[in-house]
């Protein structure tokens, strides 16, 4: 059992897809963690993986100043780790962002870490990417000490990202790429929120900083996919590229849809590689080897194999 401390963590959008795993690290190293979110219930599942009195719940809109305010009342770190991949972008990214950090400086907190993204630039063509820069710039002028995160696209169990394609290559006689020459830098989720929580911790090493989380492995869209089919017992279907000028017809006239495969911002950014760059500080900091994906994904994708765990094992 970890040593308890009387230490308070509070994260806005704990119950997504990184922040279980940013719970759990902080509960094994026995903080108090208070998750807020615009609905609350939707972290209780959080709620056995935790000491009794380890966690707590908040009902918070980060687009609410006076909310935010509420909810970092008496806490000794804040983390927020909320972004969308549609909508608001501006009320989220860039005024959410804001509002989080000043009210964390207004109430004395000492530590704060923002969860950005790779490719945040105030200057880009996408609105995701934008507003994730004018959210840093907006974080740096309220809070200078703060801890600035820039994930990779992260991989998991719960991901919407790997499991996605897995599903197509389950589902369709071809799988479709857009842009299969597009590189990644996938991280494990465990890791990402591993060095967010040692972040927070650590102030005295990390305030002040921004780093940038890539994985071991590099790949290309195209290559991830065919990864993806052959782990899942599909490597015989064959990969459909789409064309760049019918993607982006795809984007610019369908994007809206609901259920579209790609939205025009999503189309921006694919303009641009998701790679860490040369320069910047990343896992090596926190003392983290990240995982690559071969070493974890065997745990959950032979849900997708034709006779599940029970397949033969890919050998790749």
């Amino acid at each position: 059992m970890p040593q308890k401390t009387d230490r308070l963590v509070t994260v806005f959008g704990g119950s997504g897809f990184i922040g279980r795993y940013l719970a759990q690290a902080l509960f094994a190293r026995g903080q108090r963690v208070r998750i807020a979110g615009r609905e609350p219930r939707r972290a209780f599942f959080l709620k056995p993986l935790a000491s009794v009195g380890q966690v707590q719940f908040a009902a918070a809109d980060i687009t609410d100043p006076t909310q935010a305010a509420r909810a970092v009342q008496g806490s000794d770190a804040v983390i927020n780790l909320v972004g969308i991949l549609k909508g608001r972008f501006e009320a989220v990214h860039h005024h959410g962002a804001a509002n989080v950090a000043r009210a964390a400086a207004a109430a004395g907190v000492p530590v704060l870490v923002h969860v950005s993204a790779i490719g945040a630039d105030p200057e880009a063509p996408s609105r995701y990417a934008r507003t994730k820069g004018e959210g840093e710039q907006a974080v740096r002028s309220a809070f200078p000490a703060a801890t600035i995160v820039r994930p990779s696209i992260a991989f998991g169990m719960e991901d919407h990202f790997v499991n996605r394609f897995a599903s197509m290559a389950r589902l369709l006689p071809v799988v479709p790429v857009i842009r299969g020459q597009w590189r990644l830098q996938p991280a494990h989720a465990a890791d990402v929120a591993r060095a967010i929580a040692l972040a927070a911790l650590d102030p005295r090493s990390h305030g002040g900083k921004t780093y940038e989380l890539g994985g071991p492995q590099v790949l290309t869209m195209r290559e991830l996919v065919g990864w993806i089919g052959e782990r899942t017992g599909r490597g015989s279907k064959p990969i459909l590229d789409i064309p760049d000028p019918i993607a982006r017809l795809m984007a610019k006239l369908g994007g809206w849809l609901p259920g579209a495969p790609i939205t025009w911002d999503q189309w921006l950014m694919l303009q641009k590689d998701n790679v860490v760059s040369e320069s910047a500080a990343g896992f090596e900091a926190f003392g983290i080897a990240p995982s690559p994906l071969a070493a974890v994904a065997e745990g959950w994708l032979t849900a997708y194999r034709r006779s599940g765990r029970f397949a033969a094992k890919s050998p790749y």
